[in-house]
């Protein structure tokens, strides 16, 4: 047994770490391209000292590829259009509840993965999203339309002052009457009428595509 490979592998360990602390800790979904390729090259130079090259070598390689990662990553904080020539652009995938099939063409992607992407969000439908945009590290941003956008805690604030301020004009102007107005009881004998709810049948979704296996609205052909 060559206890040699004991050391190496220890010392390969703590310095891929330390190569992988200095370069970043964003998941392999939010990598750049530059990130991305920087990793896998770091993946394979690490495993070199054990098919016979040496380790200090390989981890002075790998410290130089982190280094000029980290030297490209400052030089975009610089430069406004190396950024976008190295990272790209975000791309407007959807507007106003609309697809924007030219967007889509040209980064090759299709409306099942567009919708897979949606669903991942909980977005059940196309024409309830404002924006969408497809980001450079390939994850999809979006915002909904008004009606469509779930409440926050400072819209129902909001709403229970607006509740009380009308609640207390009210109880104000009753106060001011001069006679009590006597509570409505309706007519002796007459039953209230029961409100009987009407469900309408619930609308088709992203979701029920998967359960029926085929489209709501059937994509182009080029991008199905």
């Amino acid at each position: 047994m060559d206890y040699d490979l004991l050391w190496k592998a220890v010392i390969i360990v703590i310095g891929g770490t330390l190569l992988l602390r200095v370069a970043g800790r964003k998941s392999i979904s939010q990598m750049t391209l530059a990130q991305v390729v920087i990793m896998i090259g770091l993946g394979s130079l690490l495993v070199q000292p054990i098919v016979g090259k040496g380790v200090w070598s390989t981890l002075l390689v790998g410290l130089i590829l982190v280094l000029t990662l980290v030297f490209m990553e400052f030089t975009q904080i610089k430069n406004d259009s190396l950024e976008k020539f190295i990272t790209g652009q975000s791309k407007v995938v959807i507007h106003n509840g609309t697809l924007q099939q030219n967007a889509l063409k040209k980064m090759r992607l299709t409306v099942d993965q567009l919708e897979m992407k949606l669903r991942q969000s909980q977005v059940s439908d196309i024409a309830d999203v404002q924006y969408a945009t497809l980001e450079p590290n390939g994850q999809l941003g979006f915002i909904l339309k008004p009606n469509k956008q779930p409440a926050i805690k400072e819209d129902i604030t909001q709403l229970r002052q607006e509740l009380e301020m009308l609640t207390q004009m009210i109880n104000n102007r009753l106060a001011a009457l001069p006679v009590q107005v006597p509570s409505y009881k309706g007519t002796p004998g007459q039953q209230p009428s029961a409100y009987t709810a009407t469900t309408a049948s619930p609308q088709e979704n992203l979701f029920d595509e998967v359960n029926n296996q085929g489209h709501i609205t059937e994509p182009p052909n080029d991008l199905q």
